[in-house]
């Protein structure tokens, strides 16, 4: 039971996480030390500055949002 209701909250924490944009820190740092052991991690600064760059200035400076 609790396998499932740790399992149930990661995923709801994922839902969130990208209904409001939000990039997840330790997935990207995992995903590295994972899949690019040699490459730098960015500091989490640099990662959450680079996710609202590509956010917000993606389309040529126009802001990219539903409303």
């Amino acid at each position: 039971m609790r396998k499932l209701m740790a399992e149930l909250m990661k995923y709801r924490r994922q839902f969130v996480d990208l209904l409001v944009g939000v990039p997840n820190y330790e997935r990207y740092v995992e995903h590295m030390k994972t899949h690019h052991p040699g490459a730098p991690i960015k500091s989490r600064k640099e990662f959450f500055c680079e996710a609202q760059e590509a956010r917000y200035n993606g389309k040529g400076g126009k802001v990219s949002r539903c409303c």
